[in-house]
């Protein structure tokens, strides 16, 4: 027997207020039931984006130059990798000991010099209409990779195609490209602002009563009652907006058990937490292997909260020339520990061929030390780094010049990322989707990057 769901009244929706099933987000509950599908063959079951807030030098990492000036070097050296005459920083050796896993791109290059515009771009591969920091977040820019694919591709009932966490990146203001703007709240990300690495770390609950069954769930009238009776579970989620859009996803989440258990990090051993480090963004990664294998497609993990700081993200412009090593050496040992250990852990459970790692910022940073002792912001070349999913291993796309400033060979725009990350999970970089104003767009300005691939 079918049914119509009723739509709730604007009292029920508000006094959910900050709840959603299961702790999840009720936008990404949200259906596309008549989603175009996928047309080219899919490489990759899903993409794992870290996205390295602040901007990471690409001196101190994937592209050192440890012949320049002093001023153009910094404060490391450089190591050895088992690639022929390639280097990397001296502060990433276990990185360097698997480059033959890697794709790493030395020329990705736009033109956007403050955070949020360039944070907006490297979130979408769509350019801001202006290299502006009070670039705000509004309906009338793209929306975020992951709420695409939602769109396209969505993951199988009871999943949720995509998931972020655990910080909304702002840098003054909140950077736009983190949700799905004019696609609308059913393909938001299922958003999780909670630290992973907290011995408390769970998703708040709703649990079936004993006398409420699932059929009974079929009913908007019973299931809006159990959101109010266990309100009390459901303060650290998100506004339940769009409740009326997906009511048949949110049941089915409600009763698909292995999404839930993805989130208790408390299955894992202590060895494997250890392994990626028990840092909020090493769980992080960790979170993100568990979520791909109970099914969700993209995976936003991000670095950090705010661009720059103790504890925070890679903006290391520096104040003198003491705090921007002390920086480094929590930011780069960290980086070291966790991305070999998300590949390794991948590939041991024979899931990095059908997965790719997606590693960048939103730009680099300038090849010359400023005056204040660090460097400052520098999108004209910077670095990429990505692994299975198709990609080729131990390959270096690109060149840049003897002090790292400009491309020399290739050319990698954040455009040609996401085309490349989108054919790799089936999507044509040609489809399109339809903003507010029902105008085709298409989901990316930039072409695959066919070097890249296997």
């Amino acid at each position: 027997m079918s049914r119509t769901p009723l739509a709730p009244s604007r009292r029920a929706v508000l006094r959910v207020g900050g709840a959603s099933l299961l702790g999840l987000s009720f936008p990404q509950f949200l259906a596309a039931a008549d989603s175009p599908k996928a047309k080219h063959k899919a490489r990759a079951k899903a993409v794992i984006f870290l996205h390295q807030w602040g901007g990471p030098g690409q001196h101190e990492t994937f592209d050192p130059k440890p012949d320049a000036p002093d001023n153009v070097r910094g404060w490391y050296g450089a190591t050895k990798t088992k690639l022929p005459g390639v280097i990397f920083g001296e502060r990433i050796p276990k990185i360097a000991a698997m480059a033959d896993k890697l794709t790493v791109v030395r020329c990705m290059q736009h033109t956007m010099k403050n955070h949020n515009s360039a944070g907006y771009y490297s979130l979408t591969g769509v350019a801001p209409p202006t290299d502006d920091q009070r670039l705000r977040d509004s309906l009338e820019l793209f929306p975020a990779y992951g709420s695409i694919v939602d769109k396209l591709l969505p993951a199988p009932k009871g999943v949720a195609t995509f998931v972020a966490y655990p910080h909304v990146i702002a840098d003054g203001s909140i950077t736009p490209g983190q949700h799905a703007s004019f696609l609308g709240k059913g393909h938001a990300p299922l958003f999780v602002n909670q630290d992973p690495n907290r011995a408390d770390f769970r998703l708040p609950e709703l649990t079936l009563p004993s006398d409420l069954s699932v059929e009974r769930l079929e009913s908007r009238k019973d299931i809006l009652k159990l959101i109010d009776d266990q309100s009390d579970l459901l303060e650290t989620s998100l506004v339940a907006q769009g409740l009326d859009e997906s009511y048949q996803k949110a049941v089915a989440m409600l009763t698909s058990p292995r999404f839930k258990q993805a989130f208790d990090l408390s299955k894992e051993s202590e060895k494997t937490r250890a392994a990626y480090g028990r840092t909020t963004y090493g769980q992080g990664c960790l979170l993100a292997r568990r979520v791909v294998e109970a099914g969700a497609k993209f995976v936003n993990v991000y670095f950090s909260r705010a661009i720059g700081g103790k504890g925070q993200g890679w903006d290391y412009h520096g104040f003198n020339k003491e705090s921007v090593p002390d920086r480094l050496n929590e930011l780069l040992p960290m980086t070291d520990q966790t991305l070999p250990a998300l590949i390794t852990d991948l590939e041991e459970r024979g899931m990095l061929d059908d997965t790719l790692v997606v590693w960048v910022g939103e730009f680099g940073r300038t090849p010359k030390i400023s005056s204040n002792g660090g460097r400052d912001h520098w999108p004209q070349c910077y670095c990429a780094v990505l692994a299975g999913g198709g990609t080729k291993k131990g390959y270096v796309y690109g060149a840049s010049d003897k002090l790292g400033a400009y491309a020399t060979v290739g050319q990698a725009r954040p455009e040609d990322l996401a085309a490349t990350m989108f054919e790799a999970l089936g999507i044509d970089p040609e489809a399109e989707i339809r903003d507010k104003l029902n105008r085709p767009l298409p989901v990316s300005r930039g072409k695959p990057i066919g070097e890249l691939c296997a």
